[in-house]
């Protein structure tokens, strides 16, 4: 006999929290997006307790009713879950992902004893980091909705943690964090959760040496405000922002002071917590220039305190590249002792390379490999995985959740994602797979390939370089790309760029053109997902590609002193920039109306401001102080260009009415 799943099946719940009776709601709510109303007899799925491991759960299927037991909120809530997505067929991005569900009378549910699976980490989470498209989208007109679906997707992959934000966002959203049955930890930067001391004092100087009184204050608070919620406290000193607290102190002028500051803190952060929360779960993160402190034994760290190590942003585990210095310190532990955790960015935003909006720009294979090298060195009690702003990032993301449960297989992944997504469309699944080997290659590193930042940081980089130096010391190079090649030209520097993105330019053209090929082939709901996710994302990189190859040639006859001929192209290369711009807003529709609104990180709309920018100081340069003769090169024909009894006999145009007069000019010219 079986039990029918119907529109008539309702729950029975006496293990009433907040959090079990939200994951009951959620589950009538996906039978009423999947089944028909009917007359179908009525029965139920029973809610029982029974002790077992705390996130753990056992379904029971009879004739008669659905009997889950579990100990735990998340038992009881990753159960429901499984209901829903093998009987109902609800995927953990069925939100991200726009998926579709063709309504049924009623589902089969063959008498059968269902058990949880055991996670390979202990503690699974993320962290809704550099949220901003999150921030301005309003989703049915409701700003919360966009954190609330992120933690319901986080659930469905089996996590039980996250960092609900950065800064502020992050004490938002914790309550609707806790409320829904996750754990909560902290920003590295923000230890123990509590309030920034700039924030909290922005008249004093944020020195713990001056004014240790004030940071006990905040940490206390902050204890005091999490006491009785379920929490990771993250503990550590690291500065005010995402950045080393001795950039503002200098006392601390050795590493020794440094980690010797920075074990003294934990310890009393220890001791805090401790006072106020029996048997504290603690974390540290070893992070950025932590890293080589750590591994240097500057900084001591009790046994019962999860080490959490952090790839560079690019998914190899070693230390971050900050500013222009490159360590590549190894990011794992020496020796498994203790517990270990790991920090992984499926998003990242360093202002130089890094993918924020785009996907993860290195291969499946690779960041399996890496994670499972991590898990063998002793990462298994942690992982936070950077997620951002979800959706760009579904398909590592949906890596992830499977490597959490032992069930990733790079190989087939992309063929399992588009079963889950795009009806089997194994073409589907190939596109978001080849996306990595089309992402620039800009250094020796296997994991040297640059997201969407490249194109569009470093022609900013390059045009401010171009302006600052002015017309006699032009060939200076700009700093901030010392971490690049090391102390060059901006020639060279030139040079370097355009042969890291040119050959992604023919690259991403057959992914883009594949991916509309394949589009055709998909139903419409399916069609526009595809074109609106792994397209627009190929199409966006190729147009700041083509707008960053622009821009080298434009930067290469100012150099030479062809002032117009660079002032046409930097305003081709503003225009394509414009262009990709425009694409995130028109792959927009229905619920996703607005989710590019505030693509600010990035900002590719601004790279078309500082190469028009750009463009304005070579018009200075090689047409002031006059600025009539480009005039009279772009609207005057040829008989009397030469002739200039009269310089012009209508007003000078502005850079944008010249270079389209130019433009013009080049489409009649053929």
């Amino acid at each position: 006999m079986s039990f029918v799943l119907s529109f008539q099946t309702g729950i029975e719940n006496t293990f009433r929290t907040t959090a079990v009776e939200l994951a009951a709601a959620r589950m009538m709510r996906d039978i009423t997006m999947t089944l028909n109303d009917s007359d179908l007899s009525k029965n139920k799925i029973r809610l029982s307790f029974a002790e077992m491991e705390k996130e753990a759960y056992r379904i029971s299927v009879s004739e008669k009713e659905i009997l889950i037991e579990a100990s735990s909120d998340l038992g009881f809530i990753y159960a429901l879950n499984f209901i829903s997505e093998e009987f109902l067929g609800i995927k953990p991005f069925w939100f991200f992902m726009d998926q579709e569900f063709i309504k049924k009378d009623s589902i089969l549910i063959e008498e059968k004893v269902y058990f949880s699976k055991t996670a390979k980490i202990r503690y699974r989470g993320w962290f809704i980091n550099d949220e901003v498209l999150f921030m301005k989208w309003a989703p049915l007109g409701k700003k919360d909705l966009p954190w609330e679906m992120a933690l319901e997707a986080l659930l469905r992959c089996g996590g039980n943690f996250v960092i609900p934000g950065t800064d502020k966002n992050a004490k938002l959203y914790r309550p609707l964090a806790t409320a829904m049955g996750l754990m909560i930890t902290h920003h590295h930067a923000e230890p123990l959760g509590a309030e920034m001391f700039a924030r909290a004092y922005p008249n004093k100087k944020a020195s713990y040496a001056e004014y240790p009184e004030l940071f006990h204050g905040l940490w206390d608070e902050a204890i005091e405000a999490q006491k009785d919620l379920p929490v990771i406290f993250n503990v550590g000193f690291r500065g005010q922002g995402d950045s080393p607290f001795w950039a503002d102190d200098p006392q601390y002028d050795t590493k020794e002071a440094r980690g010797r500051l920075i074990s003294e803190l934990i310890g009393l952060q220890i001791e805090a917590v401790k006072k106020k929360v029996k048997n504290p779960v603690l974390c540290t993160n070893i992070y950025g220039e932590v890293t080589e402190l750590y591994n240097e034994g500057h900084i001591s760290l009790p046994d019962e305190v999860i080490k959490i190590w952090a790839d560079n942003g690019y998914g190899k585990m070693v230390s971050r590249r900050q500013g222009n210095i490159t360590m590549r310190e190894p990011s794992l532990p020496k020796e498994a002792k203790g517990a270990h955790g790991s920090y992984y960015h499926a998003s990242f935003y360093d202002l130089q390379a890094a993918a924020h909006i785009t996907p993860f720009p290195n291969s499946m294979q690779f960041m399996k490999d890496e994670l499972q090298y991590a898990y063998e060195k002793g990462i298994r009690e942690f992982m936070a995985v950077n997620c951002s702003n979800v959706r760009p990032h579904v398909y590592m993301l949906d890596a992830i959740r499977k490597f959490w449960f032992d069930e990733l297989d790079a190989e087939k992944h992309a063929d399992e994602f588009a079963a889950d997504y795009f009806g089997g469309n194994t073409e589907a699944g190939e596109l978001f797979d080849r996306y990595a080997a089309c992402t620039p290659k800009y250094g020796e590193n296997e994991d040297d390939h640059a997201g969407e930042q490249f194109e569009a940081y470093i022609p900013r980089i390059l045009a401010t370089t171009l302006m600052r130096n002015g017309i006699y010391d032009k060939e200076r190079s700009a700093e901030e790309l010392l971490w690049a090649i090391g102390e060059k030209t901006i020639s060279e520097q030139l040079a370097w760029f355009k042969n890291a993105i040119l050959p992604s330019e023919e690259k991403f053209t057959a992914l883009f053109k594949q991916a509309k090929k394949t589009a055709e082939t998909l139903p419409e709901k399916k069609k526009h997902l595809l074109l609106s996710t792994i397209a627009m994302q190929a199409e966006l990189r190729l147009k700041g590609i083509q707008g960053g190859l622009l821009f080298c040639d434009a930067a290469e006859a100012y150099l030479k002193g062809d002032y117009l001929d660079a002032f046409i192209l930097c305003g081709k290369a503003a225009i394509k920039f414009e262009e990709a711009d425009q694409l995130m807003r028109k792959s927009e529709y229905g619920i996703w109306e607005g989710f590019y609104l505030n693509e600010c990180l990035c900002d590719i709309r601004f790279s078309a401001v500082v190469l028009r920018e750009l463009m304005g100081y070579i018009r200075a340069v090689g047409n002031g102080p006059e600025y009539f003769r480009w005039h009279r090169e772009a609207l005057y024909p040829e008989e009397d260009r030469r002739i200039v009894l009269l310089t012009n006999v209508e007003h000078r145009l502005t850079d944008d009415e010249l270079l389209t007069a130019f433009l013009e000019k080049e489409k009649n010219n053929g």
